[in-house]
Parts: C-alpha cells; sequence; structure tokens
C-alpha cells in the first residue's frame, strides 16, 4: 500500500495577502432604493405607509401595541424618583447587589471599596460602575473587613460587625 504524497506548495503562495473567504461565503450588500425593477425599489422594503416607513419611526422601546403598557397599569405613589413609586420601566433606579458571601475573596482585614470589588470581578460590567452597590445578607462571612458601598441591608451590617468588621456607607444611598 502506498502512502498518498502530500505536494509540496510553494511558500510564496501560504501568505497573509493571500488569503480571501471561502466561495460564497461573503454576500453582496442589499442595494435598496434603485428603482422599481430591482425588487426594492420606490418604498425600498418599508412597505406603503405607517410608522415602520418614515425616517426615524419604529415602534419605541415598551409599546404594547396600543395597550396600556405595564409599567402604566401598576399602582404609583408620588413622585417618579424611587424604585417604590415606579417599580419597573423607564423610572426604575438601579443597584448593583454584593452578597457578603461573596467577600470571602478578600484577606483579613482588608478595605472593600468600589475598585477593590471591580479588580476582584464582583462589580463586573462597566456600565453598573455608576449605578450605587448595596451590600445584601446572603452567604457567611469569617473575618473582619472594611466594606465601603453606596448601601446594605441591616443584616448585611450584622453579619460584618458580628466577624469584627465595619460597614462605611459612602455618598447618596439608594433607596429602596
Amino acid at each position: 500500500m502506498a502512502s498518498a504524497e502530500i505536494p509540496e506548495t510553494p511558500a510564496e503562495d501560504i501568505r497573509l495577502d493571500k488569503l480571501s473567504p471561502r466561495p460564497g461565503a461573503k454576500r453582496p450588500r442589499k442595494r435598496i432604493g434603485r428603482g422599481i425593477g430591482s425588487g426594492t425599489g420606490k418604498t425600498s422594503g418599508r412597505g406603503q405607509k405607517g410608522l415602520g416607513s418614515r425616517a426615524g419611526g419604529g415602534v419605541r422601546q415598551g409599546y404594547q401595541g396600543g395597550q396600556t403598557p405595564i409599567q402604566m397599569q401598576q399602582g404609583k405613589l408620588r413622585g417618579s424618583n424611587r424604585k417604590m413609586s415606579m417599580p419597573m420601566g423607564p423610572f426604575r433606579t438601579h443597584s448593583v447587589p454584593v452578597n457578603v458571601g461573596r467577600l470571602d475573596v478578600f484577606d483579613a482585614g482588608a478595605t472593600v471599596d468600589l475598585e477593590a470589588l471591580v479588580s476582584k470581578g464582583l462589580v463586573k460590567n462597566n456600565a453598573n460602575r455608576d449605578w450605587p452597590v448595596k451590600l445584601l445578607a446572603q452567604g457567611e462571612i469569617d473575618r473582619a473587613l472594611t466594606v465601603r458601598v453606596h448601601a446594605a441591608s441591616a443584616a448585611a451590617v450584622t453579619k460584618i460587625e458580628a466577624a469584627g468588621g465595619t460597614v462605611e456607607i459612602i455618598g447618596e444611598a439608594a433607596t429602596e
């Protein structure tokens, strides 16, 4: 049985500037508005009239086809700046929860602030750095830490202080 020999390809054929996509992998872009004979002319694939055909038009976020949106169906309290007033929709306030049990990545006696939480990956998303951080009581802690957050639940403060640590509230606390 003879072994099949692989033909040698010259080294000059294998270069980055010679690479190209496989045939059929790249399709040409759809050119709209190029006459009625093109299939996507005249209205350019947007239909006749209506919200979707207008420039800048389209259904807004949270629109439910004329039905009263869910955030408007909920009971409301006075003022739109509190989470309890409007618990969903565009007026909701956000906070990043961090549980006490997740703080075991820090050494005893360490100061846990926003930069430390980001560096350890407990606050991951960059957008969440602008949100207030709230300490919650889920989990256990066995070391003394100095925790600086925007808000903390009473049970979380009790657990931190029972372990010999302290909790400092910074900035404006997130309202619940």
